[in-house]
């Protein structure tokens, strides 16, 4: 059966809420706003400002994760600062889920690499989550898009060197490639059984970089904005966003299109797939 992925070619505030609307869906309680943060010299990343009205809205928490390489984002205390110095703590209430351990471990289903998966204890403090992500190309994983968000995004420091090793933390970054892919998909799967039908996925197609929100020197745009997409289904979601530039006449494309099959990035669709996590059959609605 496929499934629903709403599509706008506006890049506004407002049409943000129109996304979230046509979704039919209401995230209650305590709402964990999972989006990346941006590192220290990064151009691209979006800013606090566009997301305002919805994350208003929901009355929803910033959330983030402390990353497992070097830069400013690597301990609790560099990445507070740059969370205040991005502007993230000054428009909202901002939490780094992995601020403090012990790390909670979450076990793969039926998983293809992994068994377990860490990710910032706070996780279990929020009844709903929202994942906004910024659709961009990615250095190692080819894309980053909501299944991204839902793995390396909600995964601790150590979480996400466990992932990059394929199991093993000690590996790191030195991992076998498709395995960190597929791994990827695993633990992604955690969090969406954590949260079941309790979450959401927006994605934003703008300042379309081969490379990610994660590097402190990325390229620069090499495709012009395309639009916003929403969905319940973060599989279908990130199959669009990829279709979608596919699809594109721009002439970054093919840049675009390198990056992703180069580093196999569509595995993680694959495996996502394979776990239950939604289907790669969708049908466009147009708002």
């Amino acid at each position: 059966m496929a499934s629903q992925v709403y599509f706008t070619p506006n890049l506004d505030s407002a049409s943000l809420l129109k996304l979230y609307d046509a979704l039919g869906i209401e995230l209650k309680g305590k709402v964990a706003i999972k989006l990346h943060s941006g590192e220290k010299g990064n151009q691209n990343f979006l800013k606090p400002d566009f997301f305002k009205p919805l994350i208003d809205k929901l009355q929803g928490t910033v959330v983030e994760c402390n990353t497992a390489y070097e830069g400013e984002r690597n301990t609790t205390v560099k990445h507070l600062k740059l969370l205040q110095d991005h502007g993230w703590s000054s428009f909202y209430k901002t939490d780094l889920m992995d601020s403090e351990g012990p790390d909670l471990v979450l076990p793969v289903k039926n998983g293809q690499v992994l068994k377990e998966n860490y990710v910032g204890k706070h996780i279990t403090n929020y009844d709903s989550m929202l994942v906004l992500s910024h659709f961009k190309g990615h250095p190692m994983g080819g894309f980053g898009g909501a299944l991204k968000q839902l793995s390396i995004g909600c995964a601790s420091s150590y979480g996400k060197a466990h992932i990059h090793g394929a199991g093993d933390a000690s590996v790191g970054f030195g991992g076998d490639h498709d395995s960190f892919i597929k791994a990827m998909a695993d633990a992604a799967s955690t969090v969406t059984e954590l949260f079941k039908d309790r979450i959401a996925y927006i994605s934003v197609m703008k300042n379309l970089s081969v490379d990610c929100d994660c590097c402190a020197v990325a390229e620069d745009p090499c495709m012009q904005d395309i639009g916003m997409l929403s969905s319940l289904d973060p599989v279908a979601l990130d199959q669009a966003c990829v279709d979608l530039v596919y699809q594109s006449k721009d002439k970054g494309r093919d840049h675009f299109i390198e990056r992703i099959e180069s580093r196999h990035g569509t595995l993680i669709l694959e495996g996502a797939t394979k776990l239950g996590m939604g289907s790669r059959t969708y049908d466009l609605i147009k708002l």
